[in-house]
């Protein structure tokens, strides 16, 4: 990914990070810069363990992952 010149390549991490936004950073207040990135790691977390997505069937990318293993 992210080749030179190939906008389209950034395309998933473009979708993560608007998603990260509107579900994660606009919903909480943030007192002190040092309690983002714990809140950025903490989502991510959430992002690949917990959230279930529809376009995979609506699973966790690692139940996804461990059923196509």
């Amino acid at each position: 990914m992210s080749r030179v010149g190939r906008c389209i390549d950034n395309g998933p991490m473009e979708s993560f990070w608007g998603t990260l936004k509107c579900e994660k950073y606009y919903l909480h207040k943030y007192d002190t810069y040092e309690e983002l990135p714990s809140a950025v790691e903490e989502y991510i977390y959430f992002y690949n363990h917990e959230r279930y997505q529809e376009r995979l069937n609506g699973l966790s990318p690692m139940e996804y992952r461990a059923k196509a293993a």
